[in-house]
């Protein structure tokens, strides 16, 4: 029986375009903003996907103009506000990375347009992304008042190295696709309108491919990645500690009123 994602996942949409194919699309309001129930669902969805016998490769994409705006303001409202739902939500970050990790089958993103948040958690832990020269990658952690937490000290270093890491993940400049692809952030940029269409014709290559070298491969080196569980760990403890200061409530406040944000918290470690 085909499972009903739809039914188990629904803040998102789903089709299946190939054989073993399955496609999942961010569709919600605020540029694809990611929900409390998005968040939890987007970090669970790759055990399901792991265990269905129907997918050999899954796709991760945004609907309309971007990719995903990153979490909501109900979302971050709660984990600034409450400590139940900021330890909820700390977890369901943590289970979003490794569960992309550890998922079996190759996971390929295709991101145009804005990517921030935990869609870019995915979009960019993702084994093949594939994004479009003109998209807008940010990780703005020190923008909200927070540490860069989520997947960044997994990855970017390892991908981009630790110079460009640094002036990224402090500054919150924004990444273009061909300027993530030049320091090696992404797999492949392309033409914003190929996108979507580069995405479907390699997970249709690796369908077709032997699904145990794939799943072995990836299996394989994603301890590099498992490798950086440490720092990982204390990127993500500072980052939920954070939430809970002053910092991230003038953050949020900033991002509402659309001005600079004017920080004053403690400085002292």
């Amino acid at each position: 029986m085909t499972t009903d994602y739809a039914a188990l996942f629904p803040s998102f949409t789903y089709d299946r375009p190939a054989d073993g194919v399955l496609r999942i699309t961010f569709d919600a309001p605020g540029l694809n903003s990611v929900s409390p129930d998005a968040h939890r669902e987007i970090a669970d969805i790759w055990l399901t996907i792991d265990r269905d016998p129907d997918v050999k490769v899954a796709i991760l994409q945004g609907a309309g103009k971007g990719f995903s705006s990153g979490g909501s303001f109900e979302l971050l409202d709660g984990i600034i506000n409450d400590y139940a739902i900021r330890t909820r939500v700390m977890r369901e970050a943590r289970d979003l990375v490794w569960n992309v990790i550890n998922c079996s089958k190759p996971i390929i993103s295709a991101i145009h347009g804005p990517a921030v948040g935990a869609g870019l958690v995915a979009g960019i832990l993702a084994d093949i992304s594939i994004v479009g020269r003109n998209a807008k990658i940010i990780d703005g952690h020190t923008r909200l008042g927070v540490a860069a937490g989520d997947h960044a000290a997994v990855c970017w270093p390892l991908l981009a190295g630790m110079a460009k890491s640094k002036y990224y993940l402090l500054t919150c400049d924004t990444l273009t696709g061909e300027e993530a692809e030049r320091i090696g952030l992404v797999s492949l940029c392309v033409d914003d309108d190929q996108v979507h269409e580069r995405a479907l014709a390699t997970a249709v290559q690796l369908a077709g491919m032997s699904q145990s070298a794939l799943r072995w491969t990836k299996h394989s080196l994603n301890h590099w990645y498992r490798s950086a569980g440490p720092a990982f760990d204390a990127s993500l403890g500072l980052e939920f500690f954070g939430f809970g200061g002053p910092d991230a409530a003038e953050g949020l406040a900033s991002h509402r009123e659309k001005r600079a944000p004017i920080f004053n918290g403690p400085t002292s470690e």
